[in-house]
């Protein structure tokens, strides 16, 4: 362990910038000269473009420009957005939909893009905004999965999608038909909107014929890429840099329209042109998230062993095909299909639809919380039905500590494991032993009490390869340049450490350069919890690339045999010397020498496979009856994140992760009317938790290290929110179960808990 990191608790040194305000997000640093853009967007879900004027708004006061899809036509620019389309069932492609930068012939989503508005001051650009004319026959509006009411593309009848299946339907269903036992359920899973601190924003500008696009994302290459294709430029003729940015989730990793409107608008005009979405437009436009709904049938033998497990899901995809819209609920869900637990006849059928909605994308987790969410609310739900305890249930099914390497159904292998021991220890810390007296003690007031469990098992996704540069400069800094890109996580600190950790180099010194397509080559970007591992990694592969030239370098310099050269974590050690040089001395030593060659050492690294992070969550809520009001008590976790650069950090992310899934499972609830109108589109209708929400979380680990990487590690980045959908769900069911209630779906707010709880006792007395 000492080797691959010290596993201290550094304080991040970002922190410092970002809470004093001298953060330099999108709009600080836009050009000062720039020209601000406002983006007209359609009023309705659904309708037929006849009529689009723009004459009376470019004649605006301080109006520079206003351009529809018309325009970028006419000026060379005719492509769509990309997307990747998930495999279909037989093979084949799913649907391919044109997904225009400004709307062309139809609107198809309240706050679809149909004009560009560029003006000296934002207020002169809205106010422009209010002289376009746009007339339209409006078409009937499909908010829903099924049944179907309007096509959306005409190239994709009845809206469908996506027709994506995994596993062996046969052998499912004879054995769920010789299953002594069989829990079926219909689960849901809500809409959310990922609502990140700071907005989407842009600036783009122009040099001869060199774009540069500047923009709050999570990772350059993949918009230097596309936005190469669409400007028909030379891959070299693009610059994308990120600056700070105030979280990502998942939503800012995707080009979005008004980034290529405003590079569009800037070459057209010469002048740079920013663009920042208010809270409204981001909560009409951001990529959602979840939105799904599933059948789900789950067999048992007599001895409560699973047999089969058989998920049918729809799920929602937006208006068009977003940057992975497709995957989330049909490859990326079947990574963790099955869990922990020892289940090898299992089918996924997840069929995607389009609708008038924004588009839905990854957020925090991508498929594996909606995943490890329907499972463990099976899971609960058998044990109730069965009568057996819940704990037990899945102490029984899970895979044994003797099984690892296990594959899965879906093709996962996990390396190792330990499941039992994690169940343990958060039945320790969660002081389950008392929890019956504390539920007592709640029934004496009148309120009702509940216990909730969720085991979770990630699979870290993205690209294994990963590239680190290190540059030692002559004032005796150095700098780290890497591919992915921090939204808030530390990777300052992080980064820094472990470089400083393996060569000596003390952190002060290190520069840690991300976000610059110009400045860094190549890279994967930010999401899937790929960061740390893959980019801890590559800084080994550039580490022994160091020490390795170095050496000869010194042993050549000293005039003996490079065995007799040596390298400490700290500093060079040389056989019959007392000299014992660091990192930045040799790095002098060579600038001294005329050797610049030693200076910069750029190496990539792949992993041998992924890591499966996994743990156990455990939520306590008192549920007041009277009102639905629910209160979350308590909640913990024991996490296996395999060996940890930095506990305080990873701490840190689950907790965040941890709010988001209370969030989504007590309050958050994104709502269409059926005009498709959004209805949640401000906080006065968006309930986000607050402090006052969530109790202390209670956070230790139980390390099982990796042995895909090096390092032992496992990523932690989007685990928290991967455990705590369900294990708050669960506990709020624990609760209910007490009066009757036997099936409920997210979010638990005070008045769905009350109807519930309503209903349950209407049933029973009709029943008596």
């Amino acid at each position: 362990m000492e080797k691959f990191g010290k596993s201290q608790p550094v304080t991040r040194v970002e922190d410092v910038r970002f809470v004093t305000g001298a953060g330099g997000y999108v709009d600080d640093v836009a050009p000062k000269d720039a020209l601000f853009a406002y983006v007209f967007r359609s009023p309705v879900a659904h309708g037929v473009i006849t009529e689009l004027d723009l004459a009376d708004a470019r004649e605006a006061p301080g109006v520079h420009m206003v351009i529809s899809s018309a325009d970028l036509h006419e000026g060379g620019l005719t492509g769509g957005l990309s997307a990747a389309l998930a495999p279909g069932r037989d093979g084949s492609k799913n649907a391919e939909v044109r997904h225009p930068i400004l709307a062309e012939d139809k609107l198809r989503f309240v706050g679809e893009a149909v004009a560009l508005i560029v003006a000296d001051s934002l207020a002169e650009a809205k106010d422009a905004a209010e002289m376009i004319m746009l007339d339209y026959d409006e078409l009937p509006v499909q908010t829903f999965l099924a049944p179907q009411v309007a096509d959306l593309h005409d190239n994709v009848p009845g809206n469908r999608g996506v027709d994506y299946a995994l596993g062996d339907a046969e052998a499912v269903d004879a054995a769920l038909k010789a299953s002594a036992h069989v829990v079926r359920a219909e689960v849901s899973d809500n809409r959310v909107m990922v609502v990140s601190m700071e907005p989407r924003g842009c600036y783009a500008e122009w040099a001869g014929d060199k774009l540069h696009l500047c923009f709050g994302g999570q990772g350059v290459w993949g918009a230097k890429k596309e936005l190469s294709e669409l400007f028909g430029l030379a891959p070299e003729n693009v610059r994308v840099t990120h600056p700070d940015v105030g979280g990502g989730f998942g939503m800012k990793a995707k080009t979005y329209p008004e980034y290529v409107a405003c590079a569009f608008a800037s070459r057209a005009l010469g002048r740079p042109v920013r663009w920042t979405a208010d809270r409204t437009e981001s909560m009409l436009t951001d990529n959602g998230a979840r939105d799904l709904t599933h059948e789900v049938a789950l067999g048992f033998d007599a001895d409560h062993k699973i047999t089969a497990y058989h998920v049918k899901t729809k799920y929602n995809l937006g208006a068009y095909n977003s940057n992975f819209g497709q995957l989330i609920q049909s490859h990326l869900f079947a990574r963790v299909l099955t869990g922990v637990y020892d289940i090898q006849t299992a089918l996924l059928e997840a069929e995607g639809f389009y609708t008038n909605t924004a588009q839905t994308d990854a957020y925090r987790g991508a498929g594996r919380p909606e995943a490890n969410y329907l499972l463990e609310r099976m899971m609960d739900y058998a044990a109730r039905d069965m009568g057996v305890d819940g704990w037990e249930l899945r102490r029984k099914n899970f895979i044994g500590r003797d099984q690892f390497p296990y594959e899965t159904v879906s093709g996962e292998n996990y390396d190792v494991g330990d499941f039992p021991r994690l169940l343990d220890a958060v039945a320790q810390a969660a002081d389950r032993a008392g929890f019956e007296g504390r539920r007592m003690e709640s029934e004496s007031r009148g309120k009702l009490r509940g216990l909730g469990l969720c085991y979770y098992i990630e699979s870290i996704l993205g690209d294994p390869s990963e590239t680190a540069k290190v540059e030692f400069n002559a004032d005796g800094t150095v700098n780290i340049y890497v591919g992915t890109q921090s939204n808030g996580q530390g990777h300052e600190t992080v980064y820094a450490k472990f470089l400083s950790d393996q060569t000596g180099i003390p952190m002060d010194l290190i520069r840690v350069v991300q976000g610059d397509s110009d400045r860094i080559a190549t890279g994967g970007g930010t999401g899937g919890s790929r960061s740390v591992t893959t980019q801890s990694n590559a800084t080994l592969a550039v580490t022994s690339t160091m020490i390795e030239k170095f050496t000869t370098f010194l042993a050549e310099k000293m005039e003996v045999a490079v065995e007799d050269v040596s390298f400490d974590d700290e500093s060079f050690r040389i056989k019959g010397s007392n000299a014992a040089p660091t990192m930045i001395d040799v790095a002098e030593m060579a600038r001294e020498a005329s050797r610049p060659e030693l200076l910069v050492h750029e190496e990539k690294a792949a992993l041998p496979g992924r890591s499966y992070p996994n743990g156990a969550h455990v939520a306590e809520v008192e549920v007041d009856p009277e009102t639905g009001r629910v209160t979350l008590e308590a909640y913990t976790v024991v996490d296996d994140f395999g060996n940890l650069i930095n506990p305080m950090l990873a701490e840190g992310q689950v907790h965040g992760g941890v709010v988001q899934g209370i969030g989504q499972a007590l309050m958050e609830n994104v709502t269409y009317d059926e005009d498709g109108q959004l209805l949640t589109a401000t906080f006065m209708d968006y309930a986000m938790p607050r402090a006052a929400d969530v109790p202390m979380i209670a956070f230790s680990t139980e390390p099982v290290p990796s042995t895909r990487n090096p390092m032992g590690m496992k990523g932690c980045g989007e685990a928290g929110t991967v455990g705590s959908m369900a294990s708050a769900s669960n506990a709020v069911m624990d609760a209910l179960a007490s009066r009757g209630v036997t099936r409920a779906d997210m979010p638990f707010t005070p008045e769905r808990v009350w109807v519930a709880l309503r209903e349950a006792a209407e049933g029973s007395e009709a029943a008596a």
